[in-house]
């Protein structure tokens, strides 16, 4: 199976740049999130008043619903500077104490897969979250002797896909933890016109619509649609992306009605002819379809989980009628989310 595939979450290559230029600055730009926006206008707005850095945040969710988005917003509100790094970057524990003894007072210190740092690593973050010092072993055998530095107030905020891989020692010292949750279409949509605006395309309301519906909640998709739609477009003469035209554009790309594209149809085609809807082991699923089997339950099976087409049972995995109703007669009007 593809793993450069249009409706993936996670980035590809190149795209960094194209997020960046999408991103929204502020609180007030920052599209869905409703409960989180507002929680983090009143923590910031008390800390701003108090003359304090921001308590520790962590953030965890599926990749792509903007968890990065809003470390550059807590930086932007706080009018502190933005330091980035990720757990899979810092191997040695000297590098983590580099960063962390150069950190300017009010910086904000951006770790994305937090949960990818070593234990020997978050040893080391324990104090400087809770102290604001970090402890420096100089010189090594019998001579070696620990100095203990003075940090500047910082805010780590941290973001994490898998918040059950984190030590309950490193989630207890943050403050401040919220879930991103999957966007609506409503949200998705209105993400879609303000990033068409942005890179000026003319984009119907319905166009907008189309595109959200297929964007699996996820606003890193919608916007990744809505770049190779214009392509189509372009090419095709179009002045304007009606939902007509990015219809045909995105089932052209075998992206449907639901967001599925041919890797998810096929697995679910597979459940359904060949082991009569389940339930089927995931060993002899990913066998079947020639995957591995990490890949499909941490990748594929997450959307299908959460739209309803996929259950998870002791005896293994079963489609449900809503898949089968799909897969037989086409998708239903509407959207599931």
């Amino acid at each position: 199976m593809e793993s450069d595939r249009i409706v993936d979450r996670e980035a590809v290559d190149g795209e960094q740049n194209f997020e960046q230029t999408l991103r929204p600055r502020v609180l007030g730009e920052f599209v869905g999130q409703r409960r989180i926006k507002d929680n983090l206008a009143v923590f910031i707005e008390a800390a701003t008043q108090r003359g304090e850095p921001l308590d520790h945040v962590l953030l965890y969710g599926p990749p792509g619903l903007g968890k990065t988005t809003l470390a550059h917003v807590i930086g932007q509100e706080m009018d502190a500077p933005v330091r980035i790094s990720s757990g899979p970057s810092i191997e040695k524990s000297g590098d983590l104490a580099a960063i962390l003894s150069t950190l300017e007072g009010g910086e904000i210190l951006f770790l994305d897969e937090i949960h990818r740092l070593g234990r020997a690593l978050e040893e080391i973050l324990y104090p400087a979250m809770e102290d604001r010092s970090l402890d420096l072993v100089i010189g090594s055998g019998p001579g070696a002797r620990t100095v203990r530095l003075d940090l500047p107030p910082f805010t780590l905020v941290g973001a994490t896909t898998r918040f059950g891989l984190l030590s309950p020692p490193l989630r207890d010292r943050f403050g401040i933890i919220h879930h991103l949750d999957y966007y609506d279409t409503e949200e998705l949509t209105r993400i879609a016109a303000r990033s068409a605006g942005i890179l000026k395309i003319e984009l119907s309301p319905s166009g907008a619509e189309e595109i959200a519906r297929r964007s699996r909640g996820t606003p890193r998709i919608a916007n990744r649609l809505l770049r190779r739609v214009r392509d189509f477009a372009q090419v095709a003469g179009e002045k304007a992306i009606t939902a007509e035209v990015a219809a045909g554009a995105l089932e052209r790309l075998e992206v449907d009605r639901y967001g599925l594209d041919q890797v998810d149809r096929r697995m679910l085609k597979s459940i359904l002819t060949k082991f009569d809807g389940g339930p089927v082991g995931l060993a002899t699923l990913a066998a079947t379809v020639g995957e591995d089997a990490g890949t499909i339950e941490e990748i594929y099976e997450p959307y299908l989980l959460q739209i309803g087409f996929l259950d998870r049972t002791p005896r293994g995995r079963r489609t449900t009628r809503l898949a089968h109703e799909h897969l037989r007669s086409g998708p239903p009007e509407g959207s599931l989310f």
